[in-house]
């Protein structure tokens, strides 16, 4: 019998000692294993950081300067450390988010579109719609673009497009946004985005940046193009203004008319101001209420905002401008690579070669075809 109770007495000892082993096993094996995923979580996280600009060459200026910037400016005990609430950064949309040579800038093609081409408008349009699309047209044959182009543009985009919902505008924006474009194959309107570029964005939010589009572009259009594409909500694309008015407001000014529960807001016919050179700068401090840190560019229509962002600012700063160079991949002109290599000298921005610096454009599949 007392044989039996030690034996029995040992054989619970013997099971406690291997549990208490095999617990210890396995909080090892756990600490191992959490050990693996934390090393694996943070050799993804170096991958991905490695790679966020894969699209760039090793010696692309931006990608150097760009990855350090933001490697200091990140770092909590460095000098040039900018919180959170405080990394902006600002980029124009045509030439600089996408394609603006095919062979004109994409809110020109819709304009075009709508008064010559659209079955439902073409004979709706005015003869001042049909005298600036025939300007227009001349400018996609020659790449001249007519002087006072800007403004007679914006007023015939707000007059061809009046009476609209933003609902009806936007969903008309989308659908030729799908169309494919001239110059290429493989590729429509809405899909005309640098691969670079859109790298770019994402490298910003991805390192707590606040990112706008503040285009020439009228801000419905701006929204209707970009959306999907950049990864930023519509609040944060900037763009030339046209009136909007309530569906029932009639003559009345919006002082005097309450918008009741039947309207919807509409298209009101009326340009107000196209968003270009110091308007850039002066909308960022209206909408934006900041002075961005980086801006990104392509033109003269630039030039504002980035000497905005980069002149008397608390912080470290910077503004990249791209050259458009690349003549077989993109519908490229030297002439106004070299221009704007020379205004990046005079003025201190990073010069971007489209040609030198980026490994794609557009990615796989797409192939220029004029």
């Amino acid at each position: 019998m007392k044989n039996k109770v030690f034996t029995s007495i040992a054989a619970i000892i013997m099971t406690a000692l291997i549990s208490i082993s095999c617990a210890g096993c396995a909080a090892d094996n756990n600490s191992a294993q959490s050990a693996t995923k934390s090393e694996t979580v943070a050799a993804s996280k170096t991958v991905k950081k490695k790679d966020a600009l894969s699209y760039w060459k090793d010696d692309a200026p931006l990608k150097k300067k760009l990855t350090k910037y933001i490697k200091t400016i990140t770092n909590e005990v460095s000098k040039d450390y900018i919180p959170v609430e405080d990394r902006i950064a600002v980029f124009d949309m045509d030439g600089t988010l996408c394609c603006e040579t095919d062979p004109g800038y994409f809110d020109h093609k819709l304009l075009y579109h709508r008064v010559m081409e659209d079955p439902d408008y073409k004979d709706k349009a005015s003869d001042e719609e049909k005298a600036v699309a025939k300007d227009i047209k001349t400018y996609f044959e020659t790449g001249e673009y007519p002087e006072g182009m800007d403004l007679r543009h914006g007023k015939a985009v707000s007059t061809a497009f009046k009476g609209m919902t933003l609902d009806e505008f936007d969903a008309y924006i989308k659908d030729y946004r799908d169309e494919p474009m001239e110059s290429y194959e493989g590729m429509t309107n809405g899909e005309a985005f640098y691969k670079p570029m859109i790298q770019v964005v994402n490298y910003l939010i991805a390192n707590d940046f606040r990112v706008y589009i503040v285009s020439g572009t009228d801000r419905i259009i701006t929204r209707g193009l970009a959306a999907g594409t950049i990864d930023i909500p519509l609040s944060q694309m900037i763009g030339s203004d046209e009136s909007l008015v309530s569906s029932n407001q009639g003559k009345e000014d919006a002082l005097d008319y309450t918008f009741e529960k039947d309207d919807e807001v509409i298209t009101g016919g009326k340009f107000i101001t196209k968003n270009l050179k110091t308007n850039k700068v002066t909308v960022i401090a209206q909408e934006i209420g900041q002075q961005p840190v980086l801006c990104f560019g392509n033109s003269s229509g630039d030039s504002a905002m980035a000497n905005y962002t980069i002149n008397n600012n608390k912080y470290k700063s910077g503004a990249y401008m791209l050259c458009c160079d690349d003549t077989k991949r993109e519908n490229g002109n030297k002439e106004k690579a070299e221009k704007m290599r020379d205004t990046c000298k005079e003025n201190g921005y990073t010069a971007v070669s489209m040609k030198n610096d980026w490994t794609t454009i557009y990615g796989k599949g797409v192939t220029k075809i004029k």
